[in-house]
């Protein structure tokens, strides 16, 4: 059950795989290939080989490869069908589904996010045209939004009214609810989940619009903020930021993102010519939201709110985050008391220069200790130091703690070595605070069992089962060689039509081989397994100018040595009978002449024109 082959392969062959992963990183043309910084596992220097020809990525850092498809699995965090159905949609490719189940319960997703999307263009021409909308533009106006930034960023408003959404969708209620655009109030109608507020429509890094946060208008009562409900069946607050679809470029091109608040701060660093900002949903940053923005390319977050609100009241969890993302968590240096909306209007540069000079997580909340503290008095400056350790032991990192302890030593005069001592003793810290680490600790495996685990059992090694240094060369030529020859079938299959699976030897490139001849490299991991779809991927990226005469030379070679040694164990087999004793006897001279004239340029062709077919035909009659 699933997606019809043939629309599967024209996705494949529609996307344009080198424009998908330049919007997760930069990707720059490196010859006939790309080059990009692989955003799956994160690095400084390029090692994404993408070829465009092909359809198919590889990085020589961590080895992960695949198409347009994969690709898309492994960035927005979908299964294989849910992959197919985003870049269907992105490139307009109808899909016909082999179970109707399956077809339904996709279509009912797709049906949600519609019914999502009609909600914004009927706020977002509500805001623009209703006579009731009159207060809501002119409070944004006051906020300084003209009509291109309500435009771009789709804003509206839900009128103060019980019905008028769902009255305008006509959808059943299951769908209303579902989509969290609604629900079926106690006299048993149908009433909107919004009323009264300015809308800022919410979209996934897709850019499908999932849900909504609506404001309040000043002076009108009800919670500030209040967001789709989390019933909703397209809404998951703790995998969405607001301004992420819109903002990728500048996330990837910066390699940072700047986490705000509120909607309109995020729109007001775009505004100041700073077009990486994105905003939680109405919860607490989580990791999936650090997920998110690593697989933008973004290795450096900036928050520019209160650090020690209670939205990111755990230290221990940013320097998780820190250490098992490869991360720099920095705090934008915000004039106390300033939004980022306000600062972004009324002073765009030193909005820029908070941002530029952000500082690390540690920094900022030990500066909160210290300058809170009264440094007047000895008693005063004890008590600050100690409050000062209480927040670099949170830092997992032992020399960035001395470092800071330093520092408090010096802020505070106390002497450095009592200070190191303090700090080297165990804090009192209560359990809550402790959890991250005892969680860390089940998890992590014994490193001595580890380190033993991977040591060869030399008291075990049996040395007269060990492969000849002559085999392993001859394993070593035959890999190269069918390598050189899968590369020939991938980048010129016209010359490479004489390969044949039975001369290769190690079962993975021989299906390879097979699959590439069945119906080339786009789909080959349905056919041969993901092993060689890997391998292809990899070859494909890594494209050879090698004579087709020499790569056949080498194939045969390594086929021949392979097949000797075979003839020769034929030959000694007690139980081989007499009639293959004599055919193995009779054949191993001339296959070692043609194998020695594949060494000469003017015996080259004739010695591969019959050989070739000779190993085919044994390989065929050692299988029939």
């Amino acid at each position: 059950m699933g997606i019809h082959d043939d629309d599967i392969a024209k996705v494949r062959s529609t996307a344009d795989l080198v424009a998908l992963i330049g919007e997760h990183t930069e990707i720059k043309r490196s010859g006939r290939q790309w080059m990009a910084r692989c955003p799956m596992h994160g690095e400084r220097t390029p090692s994404l080989s993408v070829s465009p020809e092909k359809g198919v990525y590889y990085c020589f850092g961590c080895q992960r490869s695949g198409d347009a498809i994969t690709f898309v699995q492994e960035m927005d965090n979908l299964d294989f069908a849910g992959a197919v159905e985003s870049l269907a949609g992105r490139y307009g490719v109808q899909l016909r589904y082999t179970s109707a189940n399956e077809g339904s319960r996709r279509a009912r997703k797709r049906t949600l996010l519609d019914a999502v999307d009609k909600a914004v263009d009927y706020y977002h021409d509500r805001l623009l045209t209703g006579v009731d909308a009159g207060e809501a533009r002119g409070y944004l106006r006051s906020r300084g939004y003209d009509g291109d930034a309500v435009r771009k960023y789709k804003i509206g408003w839900a009128p103060d009214d019980w019905d008028k959404l769902a009255k305008h969708l006509r959808l059943d209620a299951d769908d209303l609810k579902d989509a969290g655009l609604g629900f079926v109030n106690k006299a048993g109608r149908q009433q909107d989940f919004f009323r009264g507020r300015v809308m800022f429509p919410i979209y996934d890094e897709r850019g499908d619009p999932v849900g909504f946060g609506g404001r309040i208008l000043p002076g009108h009562e009800g919670s500030k903020y209040k967001n789709t409900t989390t019933e909703a069946v397209v809404y998951d607050k703790s995998r969405v930021l607001y301004g992420l679809h819109t903002h990728r470029e500048g996330i990837v091109k910066a390699g940072e993102a700047i986490i705000c608040e509120g909607y309109t701060d995020v729109i007001g660093f775009a505004d100041a010519g700073i077009p990486r900002a994105v905003a939680t949903c109405g919860t607490a940053m989580t990791e999936e939201h650090v997920k998110l923005l690593k697989r933008f390319s973004a290795d450096r977050l900036v928050l520019a709110f209160d650090a020690d609100a209670a939205g990111l009241a755990a230290a221990e969890r940013v320097y998780e985050w820190e250490r098992e993302h490869g991360l720099e968590v920095r705090v934008a240096d915000l004039p106390p008391g300033v939004d980022p909306a306000d600062l972004a209007r009324e002073d765009p540069a030193e909005l820029q220069r908070a941002v530029d000079e952000a500082t690390p997580f540690l920094s900022f909340r030990l500066e909160r200790v210290l300058t809170g503290g009264d440094l007047s008095t000895v008693e005063g400056r004890a008590r600050t130091a100690e409050a000062a350790l209480d927040v670099i032991a949170e830092h997992p990192d032992p020399l960035v703690r001395d470092a800071y302890v330093l520092d408090v030593a010096d802020r505070c005069r106390v002497d450095l070595a009592k200070l190191r001592e303090l700090a080297a003793a165990p804090r009192v810290r209560s359990p809550e605070r402790d959890a991250p680490q005892r969680k860390r600790d089940r998890e992590a495996p014994p490193g001595e069992i580890r380190e033993v685990a991977n040591q060869p059992d030399d008291h075990h090694f049996d040395d007269a089962m060990a492969p000849s240094d002559e085999l392993i060369e001859v394993e070593t030529h035959a890999t190269a060689a069918e390598d050189e020859a899968l590369r020939l079938a991938i980048h010129r299959p016209n010359e490479a039509v004489r390969l044949n699976p039975a001369l290769f030897a190690d079962p993975v490139r021989k299906g390879a081989l097979a699959a590439l001849q069945e119906g080339g490299l786009l789909g080959a991991g349905e056919r041969a397994g993901e092993e060689a779809a890997g391998l292809l991927r990899r070859l494909a990226v890594d494209p050879s100018d090698a004579d087709p005469a020499d790569v056949l030379a080498g194939l045969a070679r390594s086929a021949g040595r392979r097949t000797l040694g075979d003839l020769r164990r034929v030959s000694r087999a007690l139980d081989s009978t007499d009639e293959q004793k004599r055919h193995a006897v009779s054949s191993v001279g001339p296959i070692k002449l043609l194998i020695e004239r594949l060494d000469e340029s003017d015996t080259r062709e004739e010695a591969i024109d019959q050989l070739l077919p000779w190993l085919i035909g044994y390989d065929e009659g050692r299988s029939a």
